[in-house]
């Protein structure tokens, strides 16, 4: 397998999970411990920011790179061809993009606390995207809240209309106006 495959083995698949799950927790870490007292309240912003960044993020990639922009459109158009293969963006190219695009210009901006603080924020955001968009394509829904991903996931997938580009939540598509004719206002697919 090269470092550049869009369909991974298991092993490549999982070492991507445990990659970034473990960069998070030294990020973390690494904050928690050494960073200076006077500058944790600013810390802590920036890790909330960076998360809350993720979710806008995630919409504007898979909406307009993902569906919108080649090769990227190609390789995306395979996931929905066969959404159970484990087809993601290589960890190099996505760790890459990260660094030079959110952890080099804070740093650039800011310091070495404000930059790991905004990469921590922005990697947890795109580990629980990880995470959740695995659990829609792979793990059985118990939760409501995975039922109610599934499903959104599922008109994004199946449907004729484009839309539903949201995977953690569906706010930027609401934002945009990017839900599907068929969804009324309170979430519900309406039944007319």
């Amino acid at each position: 397998m090269g470092f550049f495959e869009l369909e991974h083995t298991k092993s490549a698949y999982r070492a991507d999970f445990m990659l970034y799950g473990i960069v998070v927790v030294v990020l973390a870490a690494f904050l928690l411990t050494a960073s200076p007292r006077a500058q944790r309240l600013e810390i802590a912003a920036l890790v909330l920011l960076g998360l809350a960044s993720w979710s806008a993020i995630e919409y504007a990639l898979h909406r307009f790179v993902l569906h919108g922009l080649l090769p990227f459109r190609r390789w995306h158009m395979e996931h929905h061809q066969r959404p159970s293969a484990l087809i993601c963006t290589p960890t190099i190219l996505s760790a890459t993009l990260i660094a030079l695009l959110v952890f080099l210009p804070a740093l650039l901006l800011g310091d070495m606390w404000s930059a790991c603080a905004l990469t921590l924020g922005l990697l947890t955001g795109y580990q629980i995207y990880a995470i959740t968009h695995h659990a829609i394509h792979h793990w059985r829904a118990d939760s409501a809240w995975l039922k109610e991903r599934k499903r959104w996931h599922a008109l994004h997938h199946h449907s004729e209309q484009s839309g539903c580009y949201g995977v953690t939540s569906s706010f930027w598509d609401h934002v945009f106006g990017t839900t599907h004719r068929a969804i009324a206002p309170s979430g519900n697919i309406d039944q007319a």
